[in-house]
């Protein structure tokens, strides 16, 4: 690492889809607000795979502007890999993560920075007066906000909100796929992450057209089940699959019990009951799942032991 990154002191990820409108006044707001903060900073665009005239846009502001730093995917791989994108290559001590749409308010990068310096690892933005469509995105939003913390135990108002700031260990810890980035604060309480919210501004967008919808509610539903998966049997799948297998099994076993005694006690025909045949299918299922979390644990262990990872995180070691 050179002198210069190791100076750095705020890195601002921004992955960016088709926002030719919006990038240029996007990054002059953003360093006219980091200029007068006074502080070290970077400007990570990750380029998702645009395809109309963003690209071009970004070569020419990352020629002109030395706090610019600038990623092109080859094609449009997700908000998700392009925030990791943006994570692995940020040098700041603290890396704040925003929409590249102008709904954000850059002037709001210092309030969560202050907060961050208050000890906290993770600093989530709540848009309490947001600035869209009722039925197709704010309602959807309340929702799965709602869900998500009763669930997961992790209660915040605004989950969607793509204004964060983190501590650099807790966003470089972060593997996102999928459209797990709306689970972030999820995550980094695998980490044991001391996260709070602050108020933020948020403004209607003016220019360009929206990516989200709610047609993206069924994707949401599954990655909340792949993050409640994650908080409770990510290091002991055999218990999840083994209590969903051995219950399966104990049905089809009772079931299995009581057809004999029907035949073998009271003498009736049980050959055509789909009684008989819904008890051995789910003997069968329960042994599976059963198998099924046993090769999780051994992929589990291989993945722990092979690659040198623990499954604990530490906070500091005090001597």
């Amino acid at each position: 690492m050179t002198k210069e990154e190791s100076s750095i002191y705020i890195s601002v990820v921004i992955p960016i889809y088709n926002e030719a409108p919006n990038v240029e006044e996007l990054v002059e707001r953003i360093r006219k607000v980091l200029l007068d903060y006074g502080k070290s900073f970077e400007i990570i665009l990750v380029d998702d795979g645009s395809s109309d005239g963003t690209r071009e846009i970004l070569r020419k502001l990352a020629k002109e502007i030395k706090e610019l730093k600038v990623i092109l995917f080859r094609r449009n791989f997700g908000q998700s890999a392009a925030m990791t994108a943006g994570f692995d290559y940020a040098k700041g001590e603290i890396i704040v993560s925003m929409d590249g749409d102008l709904q954000n308010d850059p002037t709001d990068i210092p309030k969560l920075v202050n907060k961050i310096e208050e000890g906290y690892d993770l600093v989530s933005g709540w848009r309490k007066d947001r600035k869209d469509p009722f039925l197709s995105r704010k309602f959807p939003s309340i929702l799965a906000n709602k869900l998500i913390g009763a669930t997961t135990g992790v209660r915040l108002h605004d989950y969607g909100c793509s204004l964060k700031a983190y501590k650099k260990d807790v966003a470089k810890q972060l593997l996102l796929y999928g459209e797990l980035h709306r689970f972030i604060p999820v995550l980094a309480t695998l980490y044991g992450a001391r996260i709070t919210e602050v108020v933020v501004k948020h403004h209607p967008r003016k220019r360009g057209k929206s990516k989200y919808g709610i047609g993206r509610t069924y994707r949401v539903l599954l990655d909340l089940f792949l993050m409640l998966f994650f908080l409770k049997f990510s290091t002991r799948p055999l218990q999840f699959f083994g209590l969903w297998g051995g219950g399966l099994f104990l049905i089809g076993f009772l079931i299995e019990l009581y057809l004999s005694f029907l035949k073998i006690v009271e003498g009736q025909n049980i050959g055509g009951r789909p009684l008989l045949l819904l008890g051995a299918l789910l003997i069968i299922s329960g042994i599976m799942l059963a198998g099924i979390g046993l090769i999780a644990e051994l992929v589990i262990r291989t993945y722990y032991e092979s690659s040198g990872k623990r499954i604990y995180h530490i906070r500091e070691i005090i001597e």
